[in-house]
């Protein structure tokens, strides 16, 4: 009976957003129910609710918002790797473009962001930034394939499979083009990097991604990738970050820790 009392406290706080209001509802004082919330999270161990500035809410277990690269093969194994030593923690992982993922910081559907290139950055707390050199990626038969890194001029004149105009990857190849007396010109455009590189082995074109994004398989696969030489793309760079001034329901910053750890070892950081 204890346990179904405690139940109804905690759903109470969470249809009203407060423990003041939920107190209102419960009638109870607001201070009765916030030493009963906190004797429940003392006797289970782990935080129910997020304190914030204007309310509270269910601690997440892990609210992720990234660009397109990150799900294929990064967060996957991750998540997978997490899960393995905390079996009863869940995530969500929501796909947003650069300005949309800050977005779901702000609004709290996000507890972290993972953005390459990002427009905006203003309520954005950096735990890590990542170098992110453009692949060109190609079949194994592709003439440019015999290549260790490829130069833009070699590149354009080959059809192309370019990412729409809202991905970071088509913004670091427009800039790199204007600096220059080339132009780009996609025989074929979209706004998923899967589509891409499928279509890369079906027409033998090329298309453009960053390593993170890569299978890390690429050994035994018909698709390889080669980098596009810094002197014509420098690298991008991939954002890692949460809300500023937020504290983090406490499996969010252990998933946050390890992925930091993990970046550091693979890739270059600044």
């Amino acid at each position: 009976m204890r346990h179904l009392l405690s139940l109804t406290y905690i759903d109470a706080v969470v249809r009203a957003g407060s423990i003041r209001k939920a107190a209102e509802t419960l009638a109870i004082t607001s201070t009765a129910l916030n030493r009963r919330i906190l004797a429940m999270e003392e006797e289970l161990g782990v935080p129910i609710f997020e304190r914030l500035p204007r309310g509270v809410r269910l601690t997440a277990a892990g609210e992720i918002a990234c660009s397109q690269a990150l799900l294929p093969y990064f967060l996957p194994d991750q998540i997978s790797t997490y899960r393995k030593d905390h079996p009863a923690v869940t995530f969500s992982v929501l796909l947003r473009d650069r300005a949309a993922a800050e977005q779901a910081l702000m609004d709290l559907s996000a507890d972290l962001a993972l953005v390459f290139e990002p427009v905006r950055l203003t309520e954005f707390q950096h735990l890590l930034t990542i170098r992110q050199p453009v692949h060109a990626v190609m079949t194994r038969d592709h003439p440019l394939a015999g290549n260790e890194s490829v130069r833009l001029r070699e590149c354009v004149q080959f059809p192309l499979a370019l990412p729409t105009a809202d991905f970071g990857v088509r913004y670091l190849l427009e800039t790199a083009v204007r600096r220059t007396s080339l132009s780009i010109e996609p025989t074929v455009e979209s706004d998923s990097f899967e589509f891409l590189r499928s279509h890369a082995v079906a027409e033998n074109i090329l298309a453009f991604q960053i390593p993170i994004g890569l299978p890390p398989d690429e050994e035994t696969s018909n698709v390889i990738s080669r980098p596009v030489d810094a002197r014509d793309i420098p690298p991008g760079l991939l954002y890692f970050g949460q809300l500023h001034s937020r504290t983090l329901p406490v499996a969010a910053a252990r998933f946050a820790h390890q992925m930091m750890e993990n970046f550091e070892a693979r890739f270059e950081c600044v």
